[in-house]
């Protein structure tokens, strides 16, 4: 019988196998991904991401369990600098639910969180449910240690004492790329208390998403357009879900997905409503993994290389 520990180390290996398979897949016959990374006449963006930290700021213990001995925040911190030192052009990014899962949310209320995602350099985040676990005025308090924009464009907090506290977009210019970046969040009524939303309305992610994504593209001119979603990657029923967005939706080129703790591989790669590829990218839950999204860009913007290497915080 092969015990936790055993199934554990498999899946890893598993997951390691398909990320090569995956980086290599997306290579894209137009330019092999390697070769051009010194070519003036390609730019290099690498963005990395987070979603579903939940307060882990230790590894998990080494107690026998699957996880044990991964994530953390030191480490992660670490990771994302040697990255920084190896790559000129990187964005940092988290999805949401910041906040509770261990005892350090239930002392600091999140001061701690956001205080070493400033530390970490973290360039945007979007708001997940758990992240109203303190109610709107618990995460207004923690906003004074952001040096970083929240971005949410289907949430209304214009009668919260969050209102134009949240961006609905950011903008990014990295080298001769423009980026643009907004942010959607998922339903909040069955999910948080009215107590803790305080008059926060939800609005349709994918209107508002596709509002923003069309503003960044055509009046910004910005090349590229991320969504930080916490929407849920793929559901049984009807609700929506990053693949609804990626399908309904027109300027979008990827999305980087959270709230289900997908541990993704490789990338999903879906058409648009133009019939036009994107990606969605998921890292988990917990900090266990670092995503990592790799773009070359020709210098006309017209032809894209993408790799994928998500990987283990360990």
């Amino acid at each position: 019988m092969i015990n936790q520990n055993e199934s554990f180390n498999m899946e890893r290996r598993r997951f390691l196998n398909q990320s090569i398979k995956g980086s290599l897949l997306l290579a894209s016959a137009k330019f092999p991904f390697k070769a051009f990374t010194d070519d003036p006449n390609i730019s290099k963006l690498t963005i990395l991401h987070t979603n579903d930290v939940h307060s882990r700021i230790e590894p998990f213990p080494m107690d026998g369990g699957r996880n044990q001995g991964l994530g953390g925040a030191v480490r992660r911190a670490q990771m994302i600098q040697d990255i920084r030192t190896e790559e000129e052009n990187v964005l940092l990014f988290d999805s949401g639910d910041i906040f509770q899962g261990t005892p350090y949310f239930n002392m600091f209320g999140g001061e701690l969180e956001i205080k070493l995602m400033s530390k970490m350099k973290y360039d945007a985040s979007t708001m997940g449910n758990h992240d109203f676990d303190a109610g709107v005025d618990g995460f207004d308090k923690q906003l004074v240690h952001a040096n970083f924009p929240f971005l949410v464009s289907n949430y209304d907090f214009s009668d919260t004492i969050l209102d134009s506290k949240i961006k609905k977009h950011q903008i990014f210019q990295l080298d001769d790329l423009k980026i643009g970046v907004t942010g959607v969040g998922i339903e909040l009524h069955s999910l948080v208390p009215d107590s803790l939303t305080k008059g926060t309305r939800y609005l349709n992610p994918i209107v508002h998403a596709e509002r923003q994504a069309k503003y960044l593209k055509d009046d910004e001119g910005c090349d590229y357009v991320i969504c930080l979603s916490h929407l849920g990657y793929e559901y049984r029923n009807d609700k929506v879900s990053d693949i609804h967005l990626a399908q309904n939706t027109e300027n979008i080129d990827l999305i980087l997905g959270g709230h289900t703790h997908t541990f993704m591989s490789k990338p999903d790669i879906r058409r648009n409503k133009k019939g036009n590829e994107l990606i969605i990218s998921q890292a988990g839950w917990a900090g266990i993994l670092l995503g990592r999204v790799d773009i070359l860009f020709e210098k006309n913007k017209k032809n894209r290389c993408i790799s994928c290497k998500n990987a283990f915080i360990k």
